[in-house]
């Protein structure tokens, strides 16, 4: 059974405005400021961001390099540690999407348009130009699918899992609100809703936008591409802005659809699309050449992963790796905060080594047939003298797709079909931006106004613009590769928090089953338990139980830790109480109870609804101290039994800081 929590007063208001003011405001100037200078001096901004790639490739390149490996291994250790059956929920939660819906959403909101521009145009080129060595050799084709697997493959995917693991893990096992800065509680405690959370949301928005940003400029180049080849339509930038506009326009549509609406529906509508175009393909070309290259191809990757990884080319310097290899890590770590709290809504309810295993291999699995079918098609076709496909990519990297199928038969209806792909994928790119875009700025806020989410589509929509005008896929490469700097170390910290709150879950796990710190005396009698259970509490009743109840338990408390020394606060609010103890470098400790309200179970969560009127609601006081247990019902407790319930969670949390 699916329950869904949500605050009371939310259900009763309908605000025009519902953000966190510091988070939206700073990141719409910001964004507004970045657009307004490029759309005014474009040639100044396109000088400006070649400087700045050629500064961080220079001085940055082995930071990304590093961090990159690391987010992988650590995806890997938490895949195969014992952490690995938690779940991202309650211990009773069950996954709310089908697979087939749960991985038609990751692929497209992962690489969608990123697939369909360099499925051709990256191994061409690097078969034509590779790295190191000669080009246009069979080497040359053998190397260029594993460098293109390189940068498709595990390691983007294991950048998305970092940051939708603990996002999915703080929002909906923690009960923390759904954004960035929850991430990073166990190490900060409550300055999370500080300025420090403040600017932690901050980069991930400018990420978020400048990644979206990155993959609409890609996908309009590519529509443009799409229109001359079928209508003789010119490439240009004026036609070029007029697709944006557009574009963004029915992505404004899907935006005010919802989630399940209009991005579930379009996902679906792409991996259909998708897999129609690549059955095409495999089928027109060399199917048998293009399944054996598939099972090599993967095997070759296997074999130099560990290699290509820490690749720097020091011995043999080349812009190569700042064009290829430090933009996709950019344009990876860029758009994290975007995909994976995407993937991290959609993956309520899946264990950690479900959810580790599933983003990591099964899109992985799906991209390099992708790539092998269009890359080894157009490969095969330009050595075989059928096709200077070489020649043409190095002068017009949209247009690669196109000539391939320009040599397949129906090519006019495959390049019809790949346009439209390349269309439905825009708009599922643009709406999921908006939509967690929204999500970071309102911080996490439930029914939030539509208008909000269009503000952030049209923003995502003009950035773009501005980039192609200031420098087209330069300017494109040095948005992903900057904007991901910041970010890069707020990933690390991630990954820190995650791992202490991971352990300390397993602390208190241990304690629980051992009974450690918990007297015998106080604890609920079963016929108690269960009376408790299956009663449904009024609000009244649960609100008489905080005030009347849960209130003297923690005051009670409170005056024994202070005769201890200690320097207890406790909070009194209308429908919840909270206990803290600062304990300078161990951190704070905090054990809360909440009134929360349950609404009649659903089975398909996405996209907070509004409250029906007339909707029953049932109410429980929720108790959680966020230091490694899930919140828990306490209703019906005793004085007695709640101090005791306190005193041992907070027996916990000295055991695990070490306080003496």
């Amino acid at each position: 059974m699916n329950e869904k929590a949500h605050e009371p007063a939310l259900a009763q208001t309908a605000p025009r405005i519902r953000v966190n003011p510091p988070v939206f405001y700073i990141s719409a100037i910001l964004i507004i400021a970045f657009a307004a200078f490029g759309a005014m001096f474009p040639e100044r901004a396109g000088t400006l961001f070649t400087a700045v790639q050629a500064s961080i490739v220079h001085d940055f390149g082995w930071f990304y390099i590093v961090c990159v490996a690391g987010f992988l291994l650590f995806a890997i250790y938490l895949m195969l540690s014992r952490y690995g059956d938690t779940k991202l929920g309650p211990d009773d939660s069950v996954p709310e999407y089908s697979y087939i819906s749960w991985f038609a959403m990751l692929f497209s909101a992962g690489m969608g348009i990123g697939l369909i521009f360099f499925g051709v145009a990256e191994p061409i080129q690097h078969y034509a130009l590779p790295p190191v060595g000669d080009g246009k050799t069979v080497e040359a084709a053998r190397q260029a699918l594993v460098l293109t697997f390189f940068h498709w493959g595990l390691h983007a995917w294991a950048i998305y899992i970092v940051v939708g693991l603990a996002l999915a893990y703080f929002a909906f096992r923690r009960g923390l609100p759904l954004t960035i800065r929850s991430a990073l509680f166990p190490l900060i405690g409550r300055r999370i809703h500080g300025p420090i959370g403040h600017a932690i949301d901050i980069f991930a928005v400018l990420g978020t936008m400048f990644g979206v940003a990155t993959s609409l400029g890609l996908g309009v180049l590519q529509v443009n591409a799409g229109f001359h080849h079928l209508f003789g339509v010119p490439t240009s930038s004026t036609v070029q802005l007029v697709l944006i506009a557009a574009i963004t326009g029915m992505a404004t549509l899907s935006v005010v659809a919802g989630l399940d609406k209009g991005v579930k529906r379009l996902s679906e509508l792409n991996i259909v699309l998708a897999i129609a175009l690549l059955l095409f393909v495999l089928c027109a070309g060399s199917t048998v050449f293009l399944l054996q290259a598939y099972v090599q191809n993967i095997g070759a990757y296997l074999g130099s992963v560990v290699q290509r990884t820490f690749r720097m080319y020091a011995y043999e310097p080349n812009p190569w790796l700042g064009n290829w290899t430090l933009f996709y890590w950019g344009w990876w770590i860029a758009w994290s905060p975007f995909v994976g709290m995407f993937i991290a809504r959609i993956s309520r309810g899946r264990t950690i080594r479900e959810f580790v295993t599933g983003v990591l291999l099964v899109p992985v699995l799906f991209t390099f047939l992708w790539m092998t079918v269009f890359g080894n098609t157009a490969i095969a076709l330009d050595m075989s003298g059928e096709a200077p496909i070489a020649a043409t990519v190095a002068n017009n990297l949209p247009v690669a797709l196109f000539e391939v199928l320009e040599h397949l038969p129906l090519s006019t209806l495959a390049s019809g079909l790949a346009t439209l792909l390349v269309i439905t994928f825009f708009v599922t790119s643009a709406d999921s931006g908006a939509l967690v875009i929204d999500m970071i700025t309102s911080g996490a806020a439930e029914n939030t106004p539509v208008w909000q989410r269009v503000f952030w589509a049209v923003c995502a929509g003009a950035v773009a613009a501005v980039l192609l005008l200031a420098g087209g896929l330069q300017a494109l490469q040095t948005a992903a590769i900057a904007s991901a700097l910041p970010f890069c170390v707020v990933m690390i910290f991630i990954c820190y928090g995650l791992l202490r709150a991971l352990q300390a879950e397993a602390v208190a796990t241990s304690l629980d089953l051992s009974g450690a710190a918990e007297p015998d005396n106080g604890t609920l009698g079963w016929q108690q338990r269960l009376a408790s259970i299956v009663h449904f509490y009024k609000e009244a009743e649960v609100r008489a139980f905080i005030a009347g109840t849960a209130a003297p338990a923690f005051d009670a408390v409170a005056r024994e830790m202070t005769s201890g020394g200690l320097a207890p606060r406790v909070s009194h609010e209308p429908d919840h109480i909270t206990l803290a103890v600062d304990h300078g470098d161990r951190g704070a400790f905090s054990y809360s109870v909440r009134l929360r309200s349950f609404r009649t179970p659903s089975f398909a969560w996405a996209e907070t609804r509004k409250a029906q009127s007339g909707e029953k609601l049932h109410y429980r006081a929720m108790a959680q101290s966020p230091h490694g247990d899930q919140p828990h019902d306490v209703t019906g407790y005793t004085p007695d039994q709640l101090i005791h319930e306190i005193v041992h969670r907070y027996a916990a949390f000295r055991h695990l800081r070490r306080i003496a």
